[in-house]
């Protein structure tokens, strides 16, 4: 669980008061959510837009999807752009992100991870972000936008929700008596199709199934894998940490992959770890004479520090990682995308 979520969004019984206490406060963050989305008037961009969102606050794994999304846009001839609002960082945009020679304190953490892949651009106001987008200078025939299911500023021609595959929907309340953006109902009325992400395969049997029940639309299930060869993770004693949505998912996946994981050391999603933290990381690892793990999205957010957190990022092994489809699945989303694509161009 991350560090700055209430015990109670995630099923814990003995604070199912405190969620109670909270659901009016939800109900009408609800509500008024819901009101702004239905008054609002979306700008309908001359290219397709395809959004990567979820439906709850934190980390789902929005970010590698909409890698992945862009990977497989690209191999089919297509040439996407990334719409984002770089968040973490102190930009507002609209601007076009440079992955060499931007900061995660600027641009924000994924925003990097987004513009190594493609040409990206960052807008805090998605409309304005697509207006960018359209005027160029680099070519551009779809949008793919990470995060922004419940932001009514954009049309979308196809909205992709990612579900945790352990956590789900926590206790299904709105924030802050639990983890839902909206209420789920008005959210799957936004939704063309659901991703579920599992650390491993089959981890997400139960969220699956109970989504298949409530949601008319497909149902896909994803795993989260290594990018690259991750051999060297094999029998290694590890302290492991991350500052993301979901760090667990991390530290199972590195378990999953062989890695004896001696220290798991959470922090904040987009927190950047102090002199204090790192110096302590690094003095597990010498201590447990072990090797620091760490994720990609980390990694550029600490690219470039000083001090002991820099050392710990230059001491620290990234493991990449990335989303993959069973075939019928992959086949499934190839088809929604291009469906989309065919769709707004008529």
């Amino acid at each position: 669980m991350r560090l700055d979520e209430p015990s109670w969004w995630y099923g814990d019984a003995s604070a199912g008061l405190a969620a109670s206490v909270l659901s009016p406060v939800g109900a009408m963050y609800g509500s008024v959510a819901r009101m702004l989305y239905k008054r609002s008037t979306p700008y309908r961009s001359r290219l397709p837009v395809i959004c990567i969102g979820n439906f709850t606050a934190g980390g789902t794994g929005k970010t590698p999807l909409a890698i992945h999304v862009c990977n497989h846009l690209k191999e089919a001839g297509h040439e996407p752009v990334a719409l984002t609002r770089g968040y973490g960082g102190s930009l507002e945009g609209p601007y076009w992100v440079n992955a060499g020679s931007d900061s995660a304190h600027n641009v924000g953490d994924e925003t990097l991870l987004l513009a190594r892949v493609t040409p990206t651009q960052l807008a805090r106001d998605r409309q304005k972000g697509a207006r960018a987008i359209e005027t160029g200078p680099h070519p551009a025939t779809v949008i793919v936008m990470d995060d922004g299911l419940q932001n009514a500023r954009l049309a979308k021609d196809l909205s992709i929700a990612l579900v945790d595959g352990v956590r789900g929907i926590g206790n299904g309340m709105v924030i802050p008596a639990g983890p839902l953006r909206a209420p789920l109902d008005f959210q799957l009325e936004l939704t063309d199709a659901v991703v579920v992400n599992e650390p491993v395969p089959g981890a997400g049997d139960r969220i699956a199934e109970w989504l298949r029940r409530h949601f008319n639309g497909p149902v896909l299930r994803a795993s989260t894998v290594p990018s690259e060869d991750a051999g060297w993770l094999k029998g290694l004693r590890v302290v492991a940490w991350a500052g993301i949505g979901a760090p667990q998912r991390f530290f199972s996946t590195l378990a999953h992959l062989g890695a004896e994981v001696i220290e798991a050391v959470a922090f904040r999603d987009h927190q950047s770890v102090q002199e204090a933290d790192a110096e302590r990381l690094l003095a597990q690892a010498e201590w447990h004479d072990a090797t620091l793990v760490t994720t990609e999205k980390d990694y550029a957010r600490m690219r470039g520090a000083s001090g002991q957190p820099g050392r710990l990022a230059e001491t620290s092994r990234v493991l990449p990682i990335r989303l993959k489809f069973d075939a019928a699945d992959a086949v499934r989303l190839a088809s929604l995308l291009d469906a989309a694509l065919t769709r707004q161009h008529a």
